[in-house]
């Protein structure tokens, strides 16, 4: 049967936002900095041990469920192409005040220079409009970027970015080096590869030293290497964001090779696809597999589960590993 998962909001996060994410939860109000929902996580926040980590009905971790029986969660031809890596972070993000400029390393790059498994792609669906900067209006030098960055000059910064409205149901799809910020008011569900890596290009006004920790520990010379200083025009842009189909796959094909997103109408009985995956439901009242899920449920799905009935009047979003 399919887990109906708590919140799981890391504490004290650098900028402010929870408020939405708490209503579209139907939960009490939060702390103004826990502007996250990790769902379904095996990951941790940086630097920490557990914080971050999902815990499964009776405690136990969810890495450690998979650790001790990877087949059955993630499937056997998941295993056999990358073993109990679930390869998948998902996240309900509030932002309560636009987020810094920032971008993330490429796999190549963390593995080179940091030692990981992973990089970090990431890709949006909008639950509640507002503004997003995301890509290059104009190629930038080296020079110039260091230069606004040591100035933490934030004008000139967002400057740089293209400047979008979005609205709910539209998707932006952020591959690693891509500079971007999400602005204030956006209420959005997350995939991204299981990875809490983030060069920051400004900090001005949130609760963090980025002059310390915003380079990976790499010093911004050589962490800016991963951002991408190439331009995107307006075709380009629109690659990257643009209105989700009304049902199947959200995110563009370049996506795929990371994580996948299924947008499902519930218009009485219907299937879900067997696999790994982190249900949301996002509209309506649905049932899965018989049970009430309200709007703002999330539920983890492991491979042993099969097809997973669901019935009701709604919309639920299938998040989902790469296909091996």
């Amino acid at each position: 049967m399919p887990i109906l998962l708590s919140s799981n909001r890391p504490a004290d996060r650098f900028y402010r936002g929870g408020a939405r994410l708490a209503a579209f939860r139907g939960e009490a109000s939060t702390p103004e900095r826990e502007p996250e929902d990790w769902v379904g996580s095996t990951t941790t926040v940086a630097g920490e041990t557990e914080t971050g980590l999902t815990r499964l009905p009776g405690g136990a971790l969810l890495r450690a469920a998979v650790a001790a029986d990877p087949v059955a969660w993630l499937g056997a031809d998941h295993v056999r192409r990358w073993g109990a890596d679930v390869r998948l972070l998902v996240k309900l993000l509030d932002a309560g005040q636009r987020l810094p400029v920032h971008a993330h390393p490429h796999d190549d790059f963390a593995a080179a220079h940091l030692g990981l498994a992973h990089g970090k792609a990431e890709a949006w669906y909008i639950l509640a409009g507002g503004t997003v900067h995301v890509g290059l209006t104009a190629d930038v030098d080296a020079g110039e970027l260091r230069e606004l960055v040591e100035r933490q000059d934030t004008a000139g910064l967002l400057d740089l970015l293209h400047e979008i409205e979005v609205a709910p149901g539209d998707v932006v799809w952020v591959p690693p080096g891509e500079l971007h910020a999400i602005g204030a008011g956006v209420l959005l569900l997350e995939l991204q590869q299981p990875e809490d890596l983030s060069i920051l290009l400004e900090w001005e006004g949130f609760a963090l030293d980025g002059a310390a920790d915003g380079h990976l520990g790499l010093g911004f010379d050589l962490a800016l290497e991963a951002v991408n200083r190439r331009a995107r025009s307006t075709d380009g842009i629109a690659e990257l964001v643009r209105t989700a189909p009304a049902r199947g796959s959200v995110f563009p094909a370049e996506a795929d090779r990371y994580f996948r997103l299924e947008r499902v109408p519930v218009h009485g009985p219907d299937l879900l696809g067997e696999g790994f995956a982190i249900v949301v439901v996002t509209e309506g009242s649905v049932t899965l597999s018989g049970s009430h899920t309200p709007i703002g449920s999330t539920l983890l799905v492991s491979a042993a589960d099969g097809a997973i009935q669901v019935d009701g009047k709604g919309e639920v979003l299938v998040a989902r590993p790469p296909a091996p």
